[in-house]
């Protein structure tokens, strides 16, 4: 993997994604520093943009920001369906944010 290639680096990001756990949430910041690329959270933003369609899925809805919220909503259609999925998962979500954020936060630094 070589950060200078923007395909290495998202199927990196991918690989991670993939391995959290239905039930549990990371966040961008999180996946970025597991791939080594610290400051890039909104790089992981926007893999997560791109990934729609791709095999294996890419849980993307387990993604959120540093806070719990879902920021990433706005890019699922319809705009609901990030919440739906983590409510499937039987993740409470109120007021476009996870409850029990820390409770439910996978860290791959430590998870892997």
């Amino acid at each position: 993997m070589t950060k200078d290639n923007p395909h290495d680096i998202y199927e990196a990001i991918y690989d991670v994604v993939r391995m959290i756990p239905p039930g549990r949430v990371s966040t961008y910041g999180a996946v970025a520093a597991a791939v080594g690329a610290k400051s890039g959270a909104r790089m992981v933003g926007y893999a997560m943009n791109q990934c729609r369609g791709l095999r294996p899925k890419v849980p993307a809805h387990r993604v959120l920001n540093r806070n719990g919220e879902l920021t990433g909503r706005h890019h699922f259609v319809p705009e609901e369906l990030m919440q739906q999925k983590l409510e499937k998962e039987g993740i409470k979500v109120m007021d476009n944010k996870v409850v029990a954020f820390k409770q439910l936060f996978w860290d791959p630094m430590k998870e892997l």
